[in-house]
């Protein structure tokens, strides 16, 4: 009866290994630097608080604006309101008043 013997490999025990380390250093990698990574999750927490912020200015600028138009709606119209929203359209003013103009935006 014939028997074969193989010899081993010095390099086979190291494929399982190597394949290992392979896929982690790949995923591990793309879990920080990737799309959907650490430092993406930091950008867009960084993008997410300016926006809020830019937004919470723009709710204001909006109250102020719906204040306004609640002034020259028809129900109540302001003699003062309409006055000044002339002035500062048509930029006239009499010799001896002081022109101040505050804008919202």
């Amino acid at each position: 009866m014939w028997t074969r013997h193989h010899k081993k490999k010095k390099y086979g025990r190291l494929i399982l290994p190597a394949v290992t380390v392979a896929f982690l250093s790949y995923f591990g990698y793309h879990s920080v630097h990737g799309d959907y990574g650490l430092k993406a999750g930091q950008q867009f927490e960084r993008v997410r608080l300016e926006r809020s912020a830019e937004l919470d200015k723009l709710v204001t600028q909006r109250s102020v604006l719906e204040k306004e138009v609640g002034l020259l709606s028809d129900g109540s119209l302001d003699e003062d309101i309409i006055d000044e929203k002339a002035r500062y359209q048509l930029n006239m003013s009499r010799p001896d008043e002081i022109v101040i103009f505050n804008t919202y935006f």
